[in-house]
């Protein structure tokens, strides 16, 4: 995933596009996902990260006050985080081809 420098306001919220299946089965190859940059980090969250100088979507989740950045696909592996600080946006919601196929989670 790669992001391009525009005129929106760090705190904006901005559209990617799903690229692979590490994510499956909740959010296909080619789905559109709405990133909130100032959504709320929990446990349980969808989110955009910055690893190994890589953007990289995952769930966020939270065990014993560590971090890790969860794959929905077993064929993926899970990382370790030191915190936070290297989460960079919230997923708010996708979009699909298909109005069922529109979701919400920030709820």
């Amino acid at each position: 995933m790669s992001f391009s420098s525009s005129g929106c306001a760090e705190s904006e919220p901005y559209a990617l596009r799903v690229i692979g299946d590490s994510m499956l089965p909740e959010f296909e190859d080619g789905v559109i996902i709405v990133i909130d940059p100032a959504g709320e980090i929990k446990d349980g969250s969808y989110v955009i990260a910055m690893h190994d100088d890589e953007y990289i979507f995952r769930q966020l989740r939270i065990y014993d006050e560590r971090y890790y950045l969860q794959p929905l696909n077993d064929l993926y592996d899970t990382i370790e985080i030191p915190g936070t600080e290297q989460i960079k946006g919230v997923v708010s919601q996708k979009s699909g081809r298909r109005r069922k196929d529109h979701k919400r989670y920030d709820l």
